[in-house]
């Protein structure tokens, strides 16, 4: 009887950022539609950018309660931790761009018909409509 070398871990992926570098968590079984390694990466990279569990489940065509599933499973405990870093770090993203955009405002840029152009520039993406709403 020969002695087999025991399967060595999964490389932690994300490497190059070291906050966000997490073990894929181990799957009894693969579906063609399921969280995969890869899939797992993508995930924490959408959520890194969006800030959001829904949208980044969303992003990587899994639903958000499908992600928290993955999350409570055994051996998730590094997938866990760069969640959270993950999400930390976007949701800090979106007040840095929300803070631009209420800093140095955003310009449109409209051609009408005809060829006139319109150029608007606001706190924010959507500043003229909804001062109009609220009757300012």
């Amino acid at each position: 009887m020969t002695d087999s070398p025991s399967p060595t871990p999964p490389a932690p992926l994300l490497a190059d950022e070291d906050r966000l570098a997490f073990t894929p968590v181990p799957l009894d079984r693969r579906r063609a539609n399921g969280w995969t390694a890869a899939q797992q990466e993508r995930f924490i990279l959408a959520l890194h950018v969006m800030g959001s569990v829904g949208q980044a489940a969303k992003a990587v065509g899994m639903s958000r309660q499908s992600a928290y599933n993955l999350r409570e499973r055994a051996g998730a405990a590094s997938f866990a931790k760069s969640w959270d870093a993950a999400i930390d770090m976007g949701r800090q993203r979106q007040f840095d761009l929300a803070m631009e955009r209420a800093i140095h405002g955003v310009t449109t840029v409209r051609v009408l018909r005809g060829g006139s152009v319109t150029v608007n520039g606001g706190p924010s993406l959507r500043g003229g409509r909804d001062r109009k709403r609220r009757g300012l």
